[in-house]
């Protein structure tokens, strides 16, 4: 069979540096960091005590006040995101085969910061009023419960489900939604990821591992991917949601077009539980599939938005992944890490940063690597690669490549390229 072709046609965002869109691209290519002290808890006994916050967020403004408290946070920036994207897209649901509309939102974690306030207020009542839980305990914890959400806002009835692989979740999610629209299962699909763990159990547990950056005393610089001073990542959060539709139904009704989707990959590194393989075989698998499956070549890509976490042994496996896969290529493309600004959004991270390689093809600039110093060079990194070091650049972009790796050694690619008829 003949697969159908897969466009996006509608956007939203909320980041620690943009509540919408335009906010988010515009503070993405003017280099803004988004990180600072963390207001969520008290962290001042934590090892890090920052990250990379979503700011002046009034969950009133998006969703009423009694389904709110039903919510955890992260079902609440899924939502915000996906209204936005819904309304981007000029969809007119009254008009639309519900039956045709899905949705699929990857999480990393789910609701911890749920999980985490009832079984702390269970074991300080247990001994005095016995075990007590909030009957909306399971429904707002469970990592699903976003996309069950947002389908009930709507009435979509289609394909309706999460998924989760750590970090690689919403670039999964994205490649399912994408795979369904192109088979014929479904004409749109609301796709993407959200994720809100900046609470005592996330900071606390990636801390004990020694993923996170402890740089107390100038967060805004400590995202520094591919320089020799990171120190690890900065944990972030929030959300992306991406319409993705079949081409005929999205000219038949007049849909602006952002970007064609051309390809998607996955693959795994069955290497190690955190740590992704060192040369970067599994990234550069993951790769391969995506061109593969987009029937493409290295030499289409013009840019390429790593994972770039900031984390010593990361970056430098992705960059080999790069080199072994592009060759002479790798050379003649842009790459840059969007973490600089926005942290790690973990579960959202891959949604996210499939907005920016949009907004990146459709507008031909490139976001920058921010936070690198003069000097400050790891002697594992080839600095002759162009990582669009502290300004963004303006340049033709017709394919760009977003890479998202997750703990357990999973990969996923996802491949946007210039919309042509």
């Amino acid at each position: 069979m003949e697969l159908k072709r897969v466009v996006v046609t509608g956007l939203g965002a909320l980041t620690p540096i943009g509540n919408t869109v335009p906010d988010f691209w515009n503070n993405l290519i003017n280099g803004v960091s988004g990180a600072g002290p963390i207001t969520h808890f008290d962290a001042s006994k934590f090892k890090t005590q920052f990250a990379c916050e979503v700011k002046n967020f009034n969950v009133n403004d998006f969703i009423d006040r009694k389904e709110a408290r039903k919510m955890d946070l992260y079902t609440q920036y899924a939502i915000t995101a996906a209204k936005e994207a819904v309304a981007d897209s000029g969809i007119d649901v009254e008009k639309e085969d519900l039956n045709k509309i899905g949705v699929i939102f990857g999480v990393g974690i789910g609701g911890l910061h749920t999980f985490e306030e009832e079984v702390l207020n269970y074991a300080q009542t247990k001994d005095t009023i016995g075990p007590r839980f909030s009957p909306f305990f399971i429904p707002k914890m469970i990592a699903d419960i976003a996309s069950g959400h947002i389908s009930m806002i709507y009435g979509f009835h289609g394909p309706n489900f999460t998924t989760t692989s750590a970090c690689a979740s919403s670039s999964n999610a994205i490649g399912e939604a994408f795979n369904l629209i192109r088979l014929g299962k479904a004409n749109m699909i609301v796709a993407g990821g959200a994720e809100a763990t900046i609470y005592p159990a996330g900071v606390g547990g990636f801390n004990s591992m020694n993923a996170l950056s402890t740089r107390n005393d100038d967060p805004t610089h400590a995202s520094r991917p591919f320089s020799a001073s990171r120190d690890g990542f900065v944990m972030g959060e929030g959300a992306g949601c991406l319409i993705l539709e079949e081409l005929e139904h999205a000219k038949a009704r007049g849909a602006k077009i952002y970007a064609e989707l051309a390809g998607t990959g996955a693959s795994a590194d069955a290497y190690h539980i955190t740590a992704s393989h060192p040369e970067g075989l599994g990234a550069k698998l993951v790769m391969t599939n995506a061109l593969e499956d987009a029937g493409m070549q290295p030499e289409d890509i013009d840019y390429i938005n790593v994972h770039g976490t900031s984390t010593p042994v990361g970056d430098i496996s992705e960059v080999k992944a790069i080199q072994a896969l592009f060759g002479e290529h790798a050379y003649k493309l842009n790459i840059s890490s969007t973490k600089s600004m926005t942290g790690h959004l973990l579960g959202a991270a891959g949604a996210v940063e499939a907005i920016a390689s949009v907004l990146s093809v459709k507008n031909d600039i490139v976001p920058p690597t921010i936070n690198h110093e003069e000097g400050d060079n790891d002697e594992q990194i080839d600095y002759n690669l162009n990582f669009t070091f502290n300004k963004a650049q303006h340049r033709t972009v017709r394919a760009a490549l977003s890479n998202t790796f997750g703990f357990g050694g999973h990969n996923a690619c996802v491949i946007v390229k210039k919309y042509t008829e």
